[in-house]
């Protein structure tokens, strides 16, 4: 089942730790399959607020997800973010092409 880590980022300090991180990442995504499918990107507000930006990055499943947010190469980066921005980051399953959103109620 595809999975996803998800960030919720806010007060990002652009400057040369967020450059390197950003010039990383994408090597230590390769190995376990993911790949960005948001990062950020201009919203078109339907409803509230977000003060947020959103980056989501596709795994082929938990475990890859798991092993890439455990993975030395990422854990040699990921200061270089918690040391300048604030947020959420977390690890999500999908859900396969036939769900419905009664599915849930069953669970």
């Amino acid at each position: 089942m595809r999975s996803y880590a998800v960030g919720y980022l806010k007060n990002v300090e652009m400057g040369r730790d967020i450059e390197t991180y950003l010039e990383a990442i994408d090597g230590t995504l390769a190995l376990f399959g993911g790949r960005f499918v948001i990062h950020g990107g201009k919203k078109h507000m339907l409803e509230g607020q977000v003060e947020t930006d959103l980056i989501v990055i596709e795994f082929p499943d938990l475990q890859s997800a798991q092993a890439w947010y455990d993975s030395a190469a990422y854990q040699a980066i990921i200061d270089y973010r918690l040391n300048n921005s604030d947020g959420q980051v977390f690890l999500i399953e999908g859900v396969d092409v036939t769900h419905k959103a009664t599915d849930i109620l069953a669970a």
